[in-house]
């Protein structure tokens, strides 16, 4: 049995990686920490584990952690868990954050949109980007992966099969995305209050969000060349959940929804967690609720020459502790899709 460690059980990504961990046949949860929660029983924190949970939020103390885990997760605000990796890996134990501290090999990046010092840029360079169906084999043989964020997720699996095959273009494309608001984590803010999202939709980071790098540095690995794109995230009054539609221009007269379909089968053939949807269907987020699987669609737009690529995730699973999870599993050889297979919730 794999000893496992959360870092940041008390948040909605953390707790949504306890509750699938839970399920895990090959996973022992043995420390999960709260620098606020420590002591009191999860539970407390989450009411849906009560009758069923066993566990209590232990103190933040990496160098304990290590001791008792063979792979810690951290679920915490960027800065943190660049101070948590050595600990932990100085013992032997691998490390998965599903925050942004390890998602960018060039760490000017992260300084420059986090607006931060990287200060294990060693560990940055080492880390895989733990996007399994895009990068998988880096994953494989890492010690330290950083977790895609969900936007990333949805808008580079949706733009993928175009990317690696040169139709879409370096630049001009752009993408457009829809979340719940648990996207924006657990602690409360002003945007996120329910008499101001309710009833709206509302865009935020126009031109500036930090997510847009991210997408750039894994589409550009895969076309080989820097890619540069427009992105717009829109908070949406929905609990979880991301839509992304992704518009590549001027890809040719020759393709047809069909073609381009075939070939977004073709590229997920052997991918257990991409549905690609035929030409008479498309995403819709209540699909995938609480699921792993990412469903994805394409068109073609004859009139324009443009290509409309769709995904749906759920943010807090393929977006966050899901895709987590999966990574988990490559790292340690077990069967990729363990623990992760449920179906997502209808209605």
């Amino acid at each position: 049995m794999l000893r496992v460690g959360i870092v940041g059980a008390s948040g909605y990504a953390g707790n949504e990686l306890l509750r699938l961990l839970a399920g895990h046949a090959h996973v022992e949860v043995t420390y999960i920490s709260s620098r606020s929660l420590a002591g009191k029983p999860v539970s407390d924190q989450y009411p849906n584990w009560r009758g069923c949970d066993k566990w209590v939020y232990k103190p933040h103390d990496p160098l304990a952690m290590a001791e008792q885990c063979d792979v810690v997760f951290t679920a915490v605000p960027h800065g943190a868990a660049m101070e948590i990796a050595p600990k932990i890996m100085s013992r032997g134990g691998k490390f998965i954050d599903i925050g942004t501290d390890f998602r960018f090999r060039d760490c000017s990046v992260y300084q420059e949109w986090y607006r931060l010092k990287h200060t294990q840029p060693e560990l940055s360079k080492e880390a895989a980007y733990g996007l399994p169906e895009l990068f998988r084999e880096q994953v494989a043989k890492a010690r330290i992966v950083g977790n895609p964020g969900c936007y990333p997720t949805g808008a580079m699996l949706a733009l993928a099969p175009l990317v690696k095959n040169g139709i879409a273009p370096q630049q001009g494309i752009v993408i457009t995305s829809m979340s719940g608001v648990s996207g924006a984590g657990v602690t409360p803010k002003p945007m996120n209050h329910f008499p101001n999202c309710t009833e709206n939709a509302q865009a935020y980071g126009t031109a500036t969000h930090r997510h847009t790098p991210e997408i750039e540095q894994g589409l550009s690995e895969l076309a080989g060349a820097p890619v540069r794109l427009v992105f717009t995230p829109h908070l949406i009054p929905m609990s979880r959940g991301i839509l992304t539609t992704a518009v590549c221009p001027n890809i040719g007269a020759k393709w047809s929804t069909a073609a381009l379909t075939q070939l977004y089968k073709d590229f997920y053939a052997d991918e257990p967690f991409m549905v690609v949807l035929d030409e008479d269907t498309l995403p819709q987020t209540k699909a995938v609720t609480a699921s792993n699987y990412c469903h994805v669609s394409v068109r073609y737009d004859a009139r324009t020459g443009c290509a409309i690529a769709q995904s749906v995730i759920d943010n807090l699973v393929k977006g966050a502790a899901g895709q987590a999870i999966q990574n988990m599993n490559i790292m340690f050889g077990l069967e990729e899709t363990t623990g992760l297979l449920a179906p997502g919730l209808m209605p």
